[in-house]
Parts: structure tokens; C-alpha cells; sequence
């Protein structure tokens, strides 16, 4: 590993909950290995999580979206209607939904997208956890 390499510099909750997610996905979610897929996977996912978690936002209800979306596609979860518990976050993860759905990147975007949305309940669970046992999260 090159200790020379350039770090991303570490993002507040606050800088990270204002990054345009919707963005992210558009240019991340079909984009092969590089930097748009590591911004999507990186700060887009902790920033999703950040918003959602904010929102009360379990992330088995997460977890359960991106199985959803895996088995039925990005199109097909547009069409529910209530994607996620409280309007709030179902609201803004249907806006997420949309901005995929309408890449029509097909099977390779809805896995993409289901793969994302179980890092960012992974990393709502986490940020639940360190706040259990007295962290800053």
C-alpha cells in the first residue's frame, strides 16, 4: 500500500447528509470500478445512512428494501407504496429508487443497487451500535 496516496478527508455527519445521494447514484450505479462507483459505495452510502438514521430508520428496513430490489428490480420498488416505515424516509429513499430506476440499467443496476442499499444498513446498524455502547455516531 502507497502511505504517499492522498486519503479522502474524514466527512462530519453534517457535510456528509448534504451530498446529493440522488447524484451519486445516477453516475455510481452504472459506472464500473473507479471513482464513481467508490463515491457511491464511500460517502454516498455512509451519507444515505446518516439521513436515514436521523429519520429513525431501522436498517432491517433497509436490509429488506435491497432484498426487494434485488428480487424484483428498481422499477418494480418505485411502485411501492411505502418503500420504508415513516413518510419521511420512504419519501426520500423513493426519490434514490427513481434516480436508479431511471438509468434502465437493468439487471447489473438493480443488484448494484440492492448491494448498496444493504452497505447502508449495515452502516445505520453500526452507527446504532456505537451510539449503544457510548460512542459518537
Amino acid at each position: 500500500m502507497n502511505d504517499d496516496a492522498p486519503h479522502p478527508p474524514d466527512r462530519t455527519d453534517d457535510e456528509l447528509a448534504r451530498l446529493d445521494i440522488t447524484v451519486l447514484l445516477r453516475y455510481g450505479l452504472t459506472a464500473g470500478a473507479g471513482a464513481r462507483r467508490t463515491a457511491l459505495f464511500g460517502d454516498g452510502a455512509a451519507a444515505a445512512a446518516v439521513l436515514l438514521d436521523r429519520l429513525g430508520t431501522e436498517p432491517r428496513s433497509v436490509a429488506f428494501l435491497a432484498d426487494t430490489v434485488r428480487a424484483g428490480g428498481l422499477a418494480r420498488a418505485v411502485e411501492l407504496p411505502e418503500p420504508l416505515p415513516r413518510r419521511a424516509a420512504a419519501d426520500l429513499v423513493r426519490e434514490w429508487l427513481r434516480a436508479g430506476a431511471e438509468l434502465m440499467g437493468g439487471i447489473a443496476a438493480d443488484d448494484t443497487a440492492a448491494t448498496w442499499l444493504r452497505a447502508v444498513a449495515t452502516v445505520i446498524e453500526l452507527r446504532q451500535l456505537t451510539r449503544a455502547r457510548g460512542g459518537s455516531a
